[in-house]
């Protein structure tokens, strides 16, 4: 979504200070989780979710971690 062709009313929010100047992203990690990071360009916040739940940066660490054989 573009900030220019979408309506203020679908923007991301963030969780923090509510601004909408929000970069969020979906990605696989390396264990197969699909997560989502959220970034504000207004106060920084970030966050990390999986399936609608709350992630430590640890745990997305953990996940993402490639397990040597």
């Amino acid at each position: 979504m573009s900030l220019v062709t979408t309506p203020t009313s679908q923007l991301a929010t963030c969780a923090q200070c509510s601004g909408t100047r929000v970069t969020h992203i979906t990605m696989t990690l390396t264990d197969g989780s699909v997560v989502d990071f959220a970034s504000c360009h207004s106060c920084e916040h970030k966050t990390w979710t999986e399936s609608g739940h709350g992630l430590a940066v640890t745990d997305v660490l953990r996940k993402a971690t490639k397990t040597k054989v």
